[in-house]
């Protein structure tokens, strides 16, 4: 790629972040659109949404800048959740490491870069590839290849305490966000599967009997599951009808309130739609008081046992629990609307194929997305396309048409690809049989990131550069020497990369397009997003971190490479530090809080971006006839892992469970706490399965609102 063509992609995308943000600021602005761009508010009843259209709100301010900027960090934090300040911590870290890196790089090795003359570029200045920018220009043998020595080494070091500091600083976070925190049942619960029972026993007994004989000065109550899956999924359909039914109650338009009953509401007689759904929903209430009273014998060999104390739950997690180490399994329960139920309405045996099949599905997947890699690839060099389509060489040699093609399509064509891979791997991460949404959102992200690193990072550079050399590299001894060869000439592509697909996607977040398009349709056809059942989104953190995190690898590993990447890298993250403060603030609610357990997969992937520099830059030396300075970095990659094993010593434990230290401090403050009484009370049914609970709609059906099975059965 050329600099013109470089230049053609910045221009194009600055000016589509120039519209998105211009357009928000006046669309944020009116007062129809505050569900879109401040559901966090509405849920919390801080704001209304209106119907009415303000012409005085049509110039764009940017004061929602000034807003998310000046919020402190402990108001960030007391608003937004421990989990959402840890994600914006990724921006923090980001910014310190780049803009060190973008010094270093953008003064001192790009010069040196540009000043080479290994490529024999005689272009003008606009014309030059940006190859001539890269440690490709420099001169074989060159003593200049010292500096990337060194600067390898300081790079290394300073992001290693960096990523030290960090590590000590969230720790303290989730440590201090746990002592403030109010008395939460997870705290004090266990998830107990593979309990045994006698033919002609209950679940119910024989956990009772087991905890009161083994843990009696402990043990508080628990809540046996049972086998609900049909059930929920009445539930599930009698939430959508209410939500419809409320919808046109609160409307007068006759229209909307009578439809036909036909094909798609075309064809048939007319009918009134509130009593259609009255009936309906009347109808659906019978069958879950019916499928209540069949649950009561489908218990499932697994409970939710609570104790008295923090220190107590600790103690019964963490010992094994009965003599034959398959039964009585512990382990830690989420919080109770994390709890993803239909994973107990599932058998072992089916539960274990469908780990098989998630495990086959996301390595079929990986392999499939080979196909758009190496469609993208074909587009960034025109020769192969001008041999390709031969009709076409006239038009494939216009400037124009060649920058666009070789600076903007390519990458617009990934992302849409892209965009399909994170709900994939949400799927295929709920069939693995994660308790809860939280672990099930974390496998995902896991999943996210390493196919984003193979197929977005290694299959590029593979499929670019590197096809004919896919034997040589099986071999290990080769590892270095292929990436060293085909990681620089894709440099390129990746400062493209981040220029399109970062700075739109970011800009786009903020735009929310689908919601607001969702919004209007809504409106046309009669929806109504507010009232009491309007619920905020929450933020796609499986999708989200991997891309933050992917960007981060670029920029770790093309520092030494092409620091031309830097400038657009911290142009990136600049703008995702004010953008998901924005959002944080106005647009998200946190579903869940895992006390910001995502960090150590931060923590991973900076080692592993570091370690992956380290082995490119061994070989480029060593392909740059300077195989001293190849030696003196070996040393580099193991003292990394070493510095990586001690933060794993050092921070990880605090990650997994909490200190016994705090819990036990916890639980002596507890004892001074007059509400402890009400949340016992309360802890009891904490973890009763949600299916179970009473039907909370009203209508002609109201006399169906108590379940037929109790709180106290369960």
């Amino acid at each position: 790629m050329i600099l013109a063509a470089l230049l053609t992609s910045v221009g194009i995308n600055l000016g589509l972040c120039f519209i998105f943000f211009t357009l928000y600021s006046i669309l944020r602005k009116q007062p129809g659109n505050i569900s879109v761009y401040a559901p966090r508010l509405v849920a919390e009843g801080k704001c209304q949404e209106g119907d009415q259209f303000n012409s005085a709100c049509l110039l764009p301010t940017a004061g929602w800048v000034r807003k998310a900027w000046e919020t402190s960090e402990e108001e960030f934090l007391s608003t937004a959740g421990l989990d959402a300040f840890v994600f914006m911590r990724i921006f923090v870290l980001s910014l310190k490491i780049f803009t060190f890196g973008a010094i270093v790089g953008l003064l001192i090795l790009l010069p040196i870069n540009y000043m080479g003359s290994q490529l024999r570029d005689n272009s003008d200045f606009q014309n030059k590839s940006l190859d001539s920018f890269s440690i490709s220009n420099v001169n074989n043998g060159s003593n200049r290849l010292w500096i990337h020595f060194f600067a390898a080494y300081v790079f290394t070091g300073v992001v290693c305490i960096l990523l030290y500091y960090e590590y000590e600083y969230i720790s303290s976070k989730r440590i201090a966000c746990f002592y403030s925190s109010k008395p939460e049942p997870h705290h004090f619960t266990i998830l107990v599967r593979g309990i045994p029972v006698p033919l002609g026993s209950t679940c119910t007994d024989i956990v009772e009997r087991f905890f009161q004989e083994n843990h009696p000065s402990t043990y508080h109550s628990h809540s046996v599951v049972r086998r609900s899956s049909k059930l929920q999924i009445l539930i599930t359909d009698a939430e959508r009808l209410y939500q419809r039914l409320t919808q046109l109650e609160h409307k007068d338009n006759a229209p909307q309130r009578h439809r036909c009953d036909g094909c798609l509401g075309l064809f048939g007689h007319k009918v009134d739609m509130v009593d259609n759904y009255e009936k309906t929903l009347g109808d659906i209430a019978d069958n879950v008081r019916i499928e209540q009273s069949l649950v009561a014998g489908k218990e499932v060999p697994a409970a939710f046992v609570s104790f008295k104390s923090r220190f107590d739950a600790a103690i019964a997690l963490n010992i094994q629990e009965g003599v034959n180490p398959t039964d009585w399994i512990t382990e830690q329960a989420p919080e109770p609307h994390d709890v993803y139920w239909p994973f107990f309405s599932v058998t072992f045996i089916r539960r274990w194929i469908s780990k098989l099949v998630a495990y086959v599905a996301c390595n079929v997947l990986t392999i499939l997305f080979f196909i758009p890699v190496a469609l993208v690839q074909g587009l960034t060099h025109l020769d192969q396309l001008e041999t390709m389509f031969p009709s076409l060489r006239c038009i494939l040699r216009m400037a124009v048409v060649s920058q666009v093609i070789t600076g903007y399509l390519p990458i617009l064509i990934l992302q849409m690809f892209l965009s399909f891979v994170p709900p994939i791997m949400i799927m295929l991460s709920s069939l693995q049989g994660y308790i809860s949404w939280s672990q099930t959102q974390k496998s995902a992200c896991a999943k996210v990131l390493w196919f984003t690193i193979w197929n977005i990072f290694l299959a590029n550079v593979l499929s670019g550069s590197a096809l004919y050399r896919l034997t040589i590299f099986l071999e290990p001894k080769e590892f270095p020497r292929v990436l060293a060869e085909a990681v620089p000439a894709q440099a390129s592509f990746f400062i493209a990369y981040v220029v399109t697909f970062g700075w739109t996607t970011i800009a786009s977040e903020l735009f929310q397009l689908i919601p607001l398009f969702y919004n209007y349709i809504n409106k046309i056809f009669g929806g109504d997003n507010g009232g009491d059942d309007f619920e905020a989104p929450s933020i796609p953190y499986h999708s989200e971190i991997p891309r933050i995190l992917f960007f981060g690898l670029l920029g770790v590993i093309f520092f030494i490479l092409a620091p031309l990447i830097l400038p657009f890298l911290l142009v990136y993250f600049c703008l995702g530090y004010i953008i998901y403060r924005n959002q944080l603030l106005n647009v998200y609610v946190a579903k869940y809080q895992t006390g910001g357990e995502f960090w150590p997969t931060v923590h991973n992937d900076a080692i592993f971006s570091l370690v992956l520099m380290h082995i490119i830059v061994i070989g480029i030396f060593g392909m740059k006839k300077l195989p001293v300075a190849s030696a003196l970095t070996l040393p580099l990659p193991i003292l990394t892992l070493l510095f990586n094993e001690y933060c794993q010593k050092r921070f990880f434990p605090i990650f997994k469970a909490y200190p016994a230290e705090c819990l036990i401090k916890k639980d002596r403050e507890d004892r001074n706490d007059p509400n402890m009484s009400e949340f016992y009370d309360k802890l009891a049914n904490a973890y009763n399965d949600p299916a179970l609970m009473p039907i909370k709609y009203s209508g002609r059906f109201g006399s169906h609102k108590l379940p037929l099975l109790q709180c106290s059965e369960v």
